[in-house]
């Protein structure tokens, strides 16, 4: 399952994750576009999703009633959604020496059924070693931002994407504390950073991180 080594020196792979509201599909369309603005071959995809396969999971992940599933049977979905969108998008990509830019990645998944569901987290890493062994982002950007902030954004959003939206305030407080915790957990993968603010400031911020953590051109 893992990209040869040498393959994963020419691509880079660059995860963005944080709750309901963060402002990743925003920030992440923002960040593909300064990548191309230099001449970088840039992929733009997203999880659950990114494949046909995986988009089809999607929307029975994020539709629905909220007690839809078990959380194992989420962590499970979410898993055979991202074999197939590794397979089919994301190794390709880095085969070829594209940058590939991701909104979310198995840190929400750890994050959501892990921490905001209370599913043993080992299980999950253990169910991720499994499947992808040493595979990992090569950095990770976790927007942070303050929970009734991200949920007043989160309601203004329309579609019927909402379901993890609709869990309590306790899950979405996990949720966030997860996150910080997984990025503390790997400081050299993961950097966080501050969401609040105009979308401009927040891809500056992004941007600065990005140009420090893996340079370009």
């Amino acid at each position: 399952m893992s990209v040869p080594a040498a393959a994963k020196t020419v691509g880079k792979f660059i995860t963005l994750e944080g709750g309901e509201g963060a402002g990743k599909s925003t920030q992440i369309a923002r960040l593909a576009s300064a990548l191309k603005a230099v001449g970088m071959d840039c992929v733009q995809t997203r999880e659950p999703g990114g494949a046909p396969g995986a988009e089809e999971i999607r929307r029975l992940l994020v539709e629905g009633p909220v007690d839809r599933w078990q959380p194992m049977s989420e962590v499970l979905l979410h898993n055979a959604a991202r074999i197939e969108h590794l397979e089919a998008t994301v190794k390709p990509a880095l085969v070829a020496g594209a940058w590939v830019v991701c909104d979310r990645f198995f840190d929400s998944t750890l994050a959501y059924q892990g921490y905001g569901h209370g599913l043993d987290a080992s299980a999950i890493a253990n169910l991720h070693w499994l499947l992808y062994k040493d595979f990992k982002p090569d950095l990770t950007l976790v927007l942070d931002l303050e929970l009734e902030e991200g949920l007043k954004r989160a309601e203004g959003r329309a579609g019927a994407e909402d379901r993890y939206e609709r869990m309590g305030k306790d899950f979405h407080e996990r949720l966030r504390r997860g996150f910080l915790e997984i990025a503390n957990a790997e400081p050299g993968r993961c950097a966080v950073i501050d969401a609040d603010g105009d979308e401009k400031t927040v891809h500056e911020r992004i941007m600065t991180v990005v140009r420090e953590r893996l340079p370009f051109h």
